[in-house]
C-alpha cells in the first residue's frame, strides 16, 4: 500500500463489508497495513495516530477515494481521558464500533543495569496498560464485535535489552485470554496476532541478509502486509470459533530455529 494508493476488493471477495473499526497506532507499520486492509475488505476504519495528523489524514483520504470510509482519530492510548474521548469519536463518526485491532505499541533498548524507571514504565503504559484501556473502552460500546491485540514472538520468546518489551507482550499473552474467557459469552470475540520480524519504520534499513534461517526458518523478513492480512482473517466472520488464541505470523521464528 505504499504511497497510500487502495483498491477495494470485488464485492463478493470482501470479508469487512459494514464493520466499523479502530485501529489504534493505524498511521504507520503494520497498522497502517492494517488499517487499509480493513478498509479494502470493506470496513469503515477510524486511523488512530498520537503524533502529526497528516499520515492518518492522508490515508483516510486514500481510503475515501477509493471508495471506503476512514476518519483519524488523535488519541495516546496511555491516557485514559484520551482514550475515552477517542473511542467516542471513532463510534460517532462511523455510527458505532465493532471491532478493534490494538496495535499501539513501542520499545526501547536498554540492558536491565542501565534501563531507567522511565523506560519500564513508559513501555509497559502503551503496551500493556494502552491495551486495558482501549479493550475496556471496546468492551464498553460493543454489543458484540471482535477484538485482535497484536502482541508479538515475544510473549513466549525471551529478549536481551528488551525486559519490559518482553514483560508487556508476556503480560498481554494472559490479557488477552482472560478477556476473552469473559467476553466471549457476550459475543465479543478476543484473540491475537503475534508477529515475527516485520519490515516497520523501526526496523528500517535492515534487509533479509539481517535475518538467518538461525533465527527465522523462512529467513526474510514479513511486510507488514502479511500481518494485515492474518489480523483482518481473524477479525472476519471466516474465523468465527476462534477465541483467546495467538496466531503466530513469524516465519517460523517461535520453532527456535538456533537450537538443534
Amino acid at each position: 500500500m505504499g504511497g497510500f494508493a487502495l483498491t477495494l476488493y470485488p464485492e463478493d471477495a470482501r470479508l469487512m463489508e459494514g464493520r466499523r473499526a479502530l485501529v489504534t497506532g493505524g498511521d504507520s507499520g503494520i497498522g497502517r497495513a492494517t488499517a487499509f486492509e480493513l478498509a479494502a475488505h470493506g470496513a469503515a476504519v477510524a486511523i488512530n495516530h498520537v503524533g502529526e495528523p497528516d499520515a492518518a489524514r492522508a490515508m483516510a483520504e486514500a481510503i475515501e477515494a477509493a471508495g471506503g470510509r476512514a476518519v483519524p482519530v488523535r488519541m495516546d492510548v496511555a491516557r485514559e481521558d484520551d482514550v475515552r474521548r477517542g473511542f467516542a469519536e471513532a463510534a460517532d463518526a462511523l455510527g458505532g464500533l465493532d471491532l478493534l485491532v490494538n496495535n499501539a505499541g513501542i520499545q526501547e533498548p536498554y540492558e536491565l543495569v542501565d534501563m531507567p524507571l522511565e523506560s519500564w514504565r513508559k513501555v509497559l503504559d502503551v503496551n500493556l496498560t494502552g491495551a486495558f484501556l482501549c479493550c475496556r473502552e471496546a468492551a464498553r460500546l460493543m454489543d458484540a464485535g471482535t477484538i485482535v491485540v497484536n502482541t508479538s514472538v515475544h510473549e513466549v520468546m525471551p529478549w536481551m535489552r528488551y525486559c519490559h518489551y518482553a514483560a508487556s507482550k508476556g503480560g498481554l499473552k494472559l490479557f488477552v485470554g482472560s478477556i476473552a474467557k469473559e467476553l466471549a459469552p457476550r459475543g465479543i470475540r478476543v484473540c491475537s496476532v503475534a508477529p515475527g520480524a516485520t519490515r516497520t519504520p523501526i526496523n528500517a534499513g535492515a534487509d533479509d541478509a539481517d535475518v538467518t534461517t538461525d533465527e527465522v526458518p523462512l529467513g526474510r523478513w514479513a511486510e507488514p502486509e502479511e500481518i494485515a492480512r492474518a489480523i483482518a482473517w481473524l477479525a472476519s466472520d471466516q474465523a468465527g470459533y476462534v477465541v483467546g488464541t495467538t496466531l503466530y505470523v513469524d516465519g517460523g521464528m517461535t520453532l527456535y530455529p538456533g537450537s538443534d
